[in-house]
């Protein structure tokens, strides 16, 4: 008899991607489908939960049909429902969980609840069939910017964290403040591209500081504050090189504390994911940077470095295959810690 690999259907709301993927043997995708809400949000310059919330429920239903229909499966074919429960957009991640709960309870299928950052970090796992635990992550998003010590596939420790904006919500700030629109990590990037990055010094936080949190809040006000010097003086901005200096200061920083962390602990594994790994500058300068120290590194496809279901349904294997299964108490967390 053909030996059967588990199949887990994962759920993703946690932001404003709708998403519904259908994942074999942990690392397998069948279907991975992303519903998103970037032109609603963009009209407002950021994401606004309450129209989140909305968009996802009215298109939770068909995202998961077309996930399984992609995928060429029924729902006998399911063994396992897996869901975001947080962090995140408390009324978006309610929306994913009602919906995993009801599919479990009516299907009675096993359900699990999986930590949205555990999910970007599993993404890598998808993206190198080969890559395994222990490895360092750095996972930089619209939310989070991390340093986490993934020391197997269910026991994390967190080494660094932000202490106030994360890069993604820096470069969100700093596009609107420019003018570029929203999301604003694309938007940087691409006006990066025709600046210069040595054109405008802007602050390093935390570089010279022992330990390996982050801070961006300083740096985004020191963009801010440079931006109206401008103005006050009646001088032209040349929007190229605020976004190209002010990317290379985020990159700076990243890298530096990833790769100090790196050493310390002794790790020749690095990874990356979040929404923000997706910034092909940042990709390259890790990648160069481990290559110099003679580390491995890896990092996800771009499809899934922003919000996806794949990357839920990788990290819900784990559990399943523990038996760590959760029941219908399982409720949306938006402050749930690594």
């Amino acid at each position: 008899m053909e030996k059967r690999y588990p199949v887990i259907l994962g759920i993703e709301s946690s932001c404003d991607e709708t998403a519904a993927a259908v994942v074999q043997d942990g690392r397998k995708v069948l279907s991975n489908v992303i519903s998103s809400q970037i032109q609603v949000h963009k009209l407002y310059g950021g994401v606004v939960p309450e129209i989140a919330s909305r968009k996802h429920i009215e298109n939770i239903d068909g995202v998961i049909l077309q996930a399984l229909s992609e995928a060429q499966m029924t729902w006998d074919d399911i063994d396992a429902i897996a869901v975001t429960y947080g962090p995140g957009l408390v009324g978006a991640l309610l929306v994913g969980v009602a919906e995993a709960k009801a599919l479990a309870y009516a299907l009675h299928k096993p359900l699990l609840g999986v930590h949205h950052m555990k999910g970007h970090i599993a993404a890598n796992y998808i993206s190198n069939a080969q890559w395994q635990p222990p490895f360092l992550c750095l996972v930089v998003s619209g939310g989070h910017t991390h340093l986490a010590m993934v020391e197997d596939y269910q026991h994390y420790r967190i080494l660094g964290k932000t202490r106030d904006d994360a890069a993604g919500e820096a470069f969100d700030k700093v596009s609107r403040a420019l003018g570029l629109g929203y999301p604003g990590g694309p938007k940087i990037q691409a006006a990066a591209e025709n600046g210069k990055a040595d054109a405008i010094h802007f602050p390093r936080p935390c570089l010279e500081e022992e330990g390996y949190d982050f801070s961006f809040s300083g740096l985004k006000s020191a963009v801010l504050n440079y931006l109206n010097q401008q103005e006050m003086k009646g001088e032209a901005v040349q929007a190229a090189d605020v976004a190209a200096s002010f990317q290379a200061a985020v990159i700076d920083v990243l890298v530096h504390k990833t790769m100090q962390a790196a050493q310390a602990m002794g790790v020749r594994r690095v990874a990356i994911a979040g929404g923000v790994s997706a910034n092909k500058p940042l990709r390259k300068a890790l990648e160069e940077a481990c290559a110099k120290e003679k580390m491995e590194f890896c990092c996800p496809e771009f499809i899934l470095c922003t919000d996806n279901a794949a990357m839920i349904a990788c990290a819900a294997y784990y559990e399943y295959t523990q038996g760590e299964h959760a029941d219908l108490r399982l409720n949306a967390n938006p402050n749930l810690t690594l």
